[in-house]
């Protein structure tokens, strides 16, 4: 129960004992003056009759006294009248029983006891004692007169009470509002959420509490953001390029590695290798502090070219070398793209160097990727178009080559799939790390039969899937999978990974979490979405988690912790775990710098009550690192290739 009720309780209580206590009070006060009232009556009329009957007792005309008796018993106000005479032998008796009204409940009467006094006056004639005569009033006037009176005292209590009640209520939860703000502020605070609140009270006691709550929150707030700062300072001296800002050689090789060897899910693409002719030469021409501007230049000239790419794999891989791993299949598009690279590095050089004559001194080279060739060829392909740059003494060179009339067969029977749902899934279990791993869930991965008929991975047809917009209906396909799965057998967890298309489309969305309730455990779907997509997407990605949480279904962030924007996102976010990108735990056996930072991940992640997962574990040595690390569970190899369902 809330303080507001409480104290509305206890003020109803008093009110209830007050209006207990005035209710006695009156009606014993007003018991009182009624039976005054009963005995001033009965004095009267004793007094009355006594003058008129007086010389009728004295002849002992019982006729006229009983005829007198009657007509004044009749009114109705008397329960007897007694007329004796001088030696108190009745003459006329009248009497009837305490009649009560039936608007006087009958335990009202058993509560209060009222007796009317009988009132007597001594009746002389002529100097001589006549008689008496007693007369004793109607108790149940009384009664309904006390009844009458406590029935319209209780009507106005209550009228009252329900008044006070409504304006006492408002007025506390006036004073007491800034309370129900510090309840929002705890609660938030178990959540890992930072609310501080801007109106503080008037009231001393309640101020202290709202200034000493903003003041922890905010503490704990500053804590948390100089822990994130000096994660991302490990994360900048171990993974990024000092005068750049792109990775370095050591991360840049194991994106590489993770994305094309590894994970084989980028699709097709270009390798963009850039190299600069002569760095001795470029800095006796420039000096060094402009050579150095010039290498960021191409530095910052590539990476708004990775902008056209969802997930690229940027980074400085030699001192005169920088390479950049895209999507874009459209040859005449990548063309385009690197004349105007190479144009706008050709006016910097030209400034830099005061406008002097001189060709650029830099070469790029582009090397098409398809799903069969690894990291290393991949490289070594891009290195050699340079060299062709280079010879040919052209600033560009592409050696990518494609069979238009193989792609467009390609793009049609990939489209033809996915448009019928023609898909079937795989799963790779994600195991939590113990003496006795037990599954936590099963990622699904999309697959289609090839044109041979024999089934290819995500790799070989995503790039087709994404030129020609079918990312959408392909997470619709695999969501009804999942789903119908599900309701066959709840009993079993799955994992589905969403397209950035997909959490852009808010159609998409609505209809996702309509389908939920289908789910008999909704808390078994596990929906998760890449770290790029998140922070390109973040309030749309808020208000879908809320959506997701709503229904039951549990949300995670893949690929974390490789994205140089950091990961305060957590906060709005808030997932139920996150995976660990595979590029830093590939080596993390070996690497103490990748320990420190990966248990820095864990440390942050769980101090908002956030699941810690890694990706691509393949050793054992691996597993026994991960789980000093205090790291919470593991996917990869070493529990097993992905399997069909």
């Amino acid at each position: 129960m809330s303080i507001v009720n409480q104290l509305m309780a206890a003020v109803l209580a008093v009110l209830i004992g007050l209006a207990s206590g005035t209710v006695y009070l009156m009606s014993d006060s007003s018991k009182e003056m009624l039976i005054h009232q009963l005995e001033s009556h009965g004095q009267d009329t004793a007094t009355h009759l006594g003058l008129y009957l007086a010389p009728y007792m004295a002849a002992h005309d019982t006729a006229a006294i009983e005829t007198t008796v009657n007509a004044i018993f009749d009114s109705g106000f008397y329960q007897q009248i007694r007329v004796v005479d001088a030696d108190n032998q009745p003459l006329f008796v009248k009497s009837t029983d305490a009649h009560i009204s039936d608007s006087v409940p009958e335990w009202f009467v058993h509560l209060v006891e009222i007796t009317p006094p009988e009132m007597t006056r001594e009746i002389t004639n002529q100097w001589q004692k006549a008689g008496s005569i007693f007369v004793q009033s109607r108790a149940g006037y009384a009664y309904e007169q006390l009844w009458r009176g406590t029935e319209q005292t209780f009507i106005w209590f209550v009228v009252l009470s329900l008044f006070s009640m409504v304006f006492i209520s408002l007025l506390m939860r006036y004073i007491l509002n800034p309370l129900k703000g510090v309840e929002e502020q705890a609660q938030a605070l178990s959540q890992q959420k930072y609310i501080e609140q801007s109106r503080i009270p008037g009231t001393r006691e309640l101020k202290q509490v709202v200034l000493a709550m903003n003041m922890m929150v905010h503490r704990v707030r500053t804590m948390f953001d100089e822990q994130a700062k000096n994660i991302e300072e490990i994360r900048r001296t171990a993974y990024q390029d000092d005068l750049t800002g792109l990775a370095n050689q050591r991360a840049t090789f194991t994106q590489l590695n993770e994305r094309i060897d590894y994970r084989r899910d980028f699709g097709h693409g270009h390798l963009i290798h850039l190299q600069l002719a002569d760095l001795q030469e470029l800095n006796n021409q420039l000096g060094i502090e402009k050579a150095n501007n010039f290498i960021r230049a191409c530095a910052g000239q590539l990476n708004e070219l990775a902008r056209l790419t969802e997930g690229p794999v940027i980074g400085r891989i030699s001192i005169s070398e920088l390479i950049l791993l895209t999507d874009m299949t459209n040859q005449d598009q990548l063309e385009r793209e690197l004349n105007k690279l190479a144009d706008s590095l050709k006016d910097t050089y030209q400034q830099l160097n005061d406008n002097r004559r001189g060709d650029a001194p830099f070469f790029i080279g582009v090397a098409a990727y398809s799903e069969q060739g690894s990291s290393k060829e991949l490289l070594v392909n891009a290195r050699q178009a340079t060299g062709k740059a280079r010879q040919d003494n052209a600033t560009i060179f592409c050696s990518s080559a494609t069979n238009t009339e193989q792609q467009n067969s390609w793009h049609q029977h990939v489209s033809s799939r996915i448009v019928n749902g023609d898909i079937f899934l795989q799963a790779q279990p994600v195991k939590s790390i113990s003496d006795s791993p037990t599954v936590i869930h099963n990622e699904i991965y999309a697959r289609i039969l090839n044109q041979e008929n024999l089934p290819c991975m995500a790799g070989e047809f995503i790039s087709v899937v994404k030129q020609l917009n079918l990312l959408t209906a392909l997470d619709r396909s695999v969501l009804n999978a999942a789903i119908d799965r599900l309701e066959q057998q709840p009993e079993q967890a799955l994992g589905v990974n969403l397209s950035n298309e997909s959490v852009r489309d808010t159609t998409f969305c609505d209809w996702l979490i309509s389908n939920l309730s289908r789910l008999p455990r909704p808390e078994q779907l596990c929906i998760e979405i890449n770290e790029t997509s998140v922070l390109n997407n973040l309030s749309r990605v808020a208000l879908f988690r809320d959506q997701l949480k709503q229904a039951g279904v549990r949300f995670g962030v893949d690929n974390f912790g490789i994205n140089p924007a950091g990961f305060s996102y957590l906060y709005t976010v808030h997932p139920d775990y996150i995976k660990i990108d595979g590029s830093l735990i590939r080596e993390l056996d070996s690497s103490a710098e990748d320990r420190f930072f990966v248990k820095s991940l864990v440390t942050v992640a769980h101090s908002l009550d956030i699941q810690a997962y890694a990706e691509h574990v393949e050793r054992d040595t691996q597993l026994s690192a991960l789980h000093q690390l205090e790291v919470d569970g593991a996917q990869g190899w070493i529990h097993g290739k992905p399997a069909e369902l």
